[in-house]
């Protein structure tokens, strides 16, 4: 039986906690960020915890 291969864009973008939560950065921290107040750039800056039913998904491209 052939093995399962981990999708190699996923494994670059979400990293599984050690309870099995999956986390991602958030999105909007790539340009413009001049125009985006400090306090706005620290809360994008922080991990997300991905909700459950997007986390099902995302474990089986990552083989868990």
């Amino acid at each position: 039986m052939p093995k399962q291969k981990t999708h190699s864009g996923a494994k670059k973008r979400f990293k599984v906690t050690g309870s099995g939560k999956i986390r991602k950065q958030q999105a909007g921290m790539r340009h413009n960020l001049e125009v985006k107040s400090s306090v706005q750039t620290r809360r994008l800056n922080r991990d997300k915890v991905l909700a459950p039913a997007d986390a099902k998904v995302i474990k089986k491209l990552l083989g868990r």
